[in-house]
């Protein structure tokens, strides 16, 4: 059956042989909003059903860690990882908790292990409860009613991923698309045609230079893509490259860059508030400031809950940078 993306069931698992995953996450994040799209891809073939379901959960709490504070405004200037201050924050979270009738210590232990990394030992949810909580807080996040996890198997992976897919579905955890040739051969899956079908080139902007993509795992980095890319001035970014200062220096990877105009954004996650990580790139921010480059720093929520405003403050810097270019005032080394 043909169908237009605001038509295609969010309330059960559906098969959408002809689109391609990657182009059909940055749709939904443009076009629908209703619906939060998580994407998942496995390294490994599910033996059981159930292994598709842990790891889908596993992938919906790895989105979550990644989009905190936007789910916990109370830490989006950052918080120290000490006693005190995740004493406060698990505080703030048992709030929210309280106040949206979350389970037990779900949002506690989730806002812990964000910060720290480290999963707190207190009673464990059972995994369907667990599933449900993590759908509602994604969507949520967002901003979003619901959330699609968009899912390719393989030839050979595809029953199992549709039956851990319906129990995800029946216990009130993720939505699940499942995506491709390997969806295209289930049967007793329902199946829809997007019209017109949803492909990259779809999505291409004529005349407007993009080198590299969002990672495919960071809806931060797609929600940015995709208010960036209806926006003539943003030719020139290049995604997730590497940056070598010099022969002898380690390379590292810039989420996005501007490399003409010297311009760096980098998207930070909570795992930049720890004290390592909080050194290592002020380090870094040193050194491409030194090489000639502005680094402009927006955490998830700021791009999750204002993606416009931050799209506004990188167009303004780098038409300023343009124009100095142009009447030659040049920055740093080029």
């Amino acid at each position: 059956m043909n169908r237009g993306l605001a038509d295609v069931p969010s309330d059960r698992v559906i098969a959408l042989p002809g689109a391609e995953i990657d182009a059909l996450a940055m749709l939904i994040v443009r076009n629908h909003a209703e619906l939060a799209a998580v994407v998942y891809r496995s390294a490994v073939r599910h033996a059981m059903p159930a292994d598709f379901v842990h790891a889908a959960v596993d992938r919906l709490e790895q989105v979550a860690v990644e989009l905190l504070p936007a789910w916990l405004p109370d830490v989006d200037g950052g918080v120290r990882p000490d006693t005190a201050g995740l004493a406060a924050v698990r505080a703030a979270a048992a709030a929210r908790a309280r106040r949206d009738r979350y389970p037990g210590s779900f949002l506690p232990d989730l806002a812990t292990f964000a910060l720290t990394a480290r999963r707190a030992a207190t009673t464990c949810l059972p995994l369907r409860t667990r599933a449900a909580a993590l759908a509602r807080l994604v969507a949520d996040a967002f901003g979003r009613r619901k959330v699609v996890l968009l899912v390719e198997p393989a030839d050979a992976d595809g029953a199992v991923v549709a039956a851990g897919a319906a129990w995800l579905v029946y216990h009130g955890g993720p939505v699940v698309w499942l995506i491709g040739a390997g969806a295209a051969e289930l049967d007793g899956l329902p199946k829809c045609w997007l019209a017109p079908p949803v492909t990259s080139s779809d999505l291409a902007d004529e005349g407007r230079t993009v080198v590299g993509k969002p990672h495919p795992a960071s809806h931060v980095e797609q929600t940015l893509e995709a208010a960036l890319a209806a926006e003539s001035w943003s030719a020139g970014r290049m995604w997730n490259q590497s940056y070598q200062s010099h022969r002898l220096a380690a390379p590292v990877r810039l989420d996005l860059v501007w490399p003409d105009e010297r311009c760096v954004v980098e998207i930070d996650g909570p795992e930049h508030c720890r004290p390592v990580r909080f050194e290592a790139d002020r380090q870094r921010d040193v050194q491409l400031q030194l090489d000639g480059y502005a680094v402009l720093r927006f955490t998830n929520a700021r791009v999750t809950h204002d993606v416009g405003a931050v799209v506004q403050q990188i167009g303004t810097y780098l038409r300023a940078r343009r124009r100095d270019i142009a009447e030659g005032r040049h920055h740093g080394r080029r």
